[in-house]
């Protein structure tokens, strides 16, 4: 792996369903020592409660432990937590320099808001800068079926400089777990930032 680069990369996580996206991602990045802008969505904390019934703190400082703890990694790497609401954030400024943003798993109604310039939180708003500032912005939509509506708002933001990458795993690395279906997708999306730190049986042809 290549140096790694100082500036942060901001994690966005949406009410999809398919929490383990973010988890995994988290894992991979805190142990290769990266440093992680994390905002959760209003709609995550009930996410939580419907997927894994656990209750998702509110409190910044209390959700970086919970989220260490979701993805096992006590220390390294640097993981700051912003409040969903909380829309005066660095996060929140195209003067806050990052790598970019990743938003998994990224629910259809993030997406609508995205592609029609909508902030009505800190996740929206910072996924807008990285839009107008001209900075990776990668898209991890978790639905099925996609309705018109989904693809042309999908279409729109990926004509705007936004990577989508679907969470659609591949099978030709032989998984044996469902982790091993997850970390492909989040290995894919990772590798839109050049951030290889998910091992993962790559394609080596025939």
């Amino acid at each position: 792996m290549s140096d790694k680069p100082n500036l942060p990369l901001i994690v966005g996580v949406t009410g999809a369903s398919g929490l383990i996206y973010a988890v995994r991602a988290l894992k991979f990045l805190l142990e290769a020592d990266y440093s992680i802008e994390l905002v959760a969505s209003k709609s995550t904390y009930m996410v939580w409660q419907a997927e894994q019934s656990i209750r998702m703190p509110v409190e910044a400082e209390q959700q970086e432990l919970f989220w260490r703890q979701q993805a096992g990694v006590d220390s390294g790497g640097k993981l700051h937590c912003h409040p969903w609401g909380d829309v005066g954030a660095t996060i929140a400024s195209g003067s806050f320099r990052t790598l970019g943003m990743v938003i998994l798993p990224c629910s259809m109604s993030t997406v609508g808001k995205l592609a029609t310039g909508l902030s009505s939180d800190l996740l929206e708003r910072a996924a807008d800068v990285q839009l107008k500032e001209g900075r990776k912005l990668v898209v991890v939509p978790r639905e099925t079926p996609f309705s018109l509506i989904h693809l042309r708002n999908l279409t729109t933001l990926a004509e705007a400089g936004a990577k989508i990458v679907p969470a659609i795993p591949a099978w030709y690395h032989h998984p044996q777990t469902i982790d091993d279906l997850v970390d492909f997708v989040v290995a894919r999306a990772l590798d839109q930032f050049d951030l290889d730190c998910v091992p993962l049986k790559r394609w080596q042809g025939h």
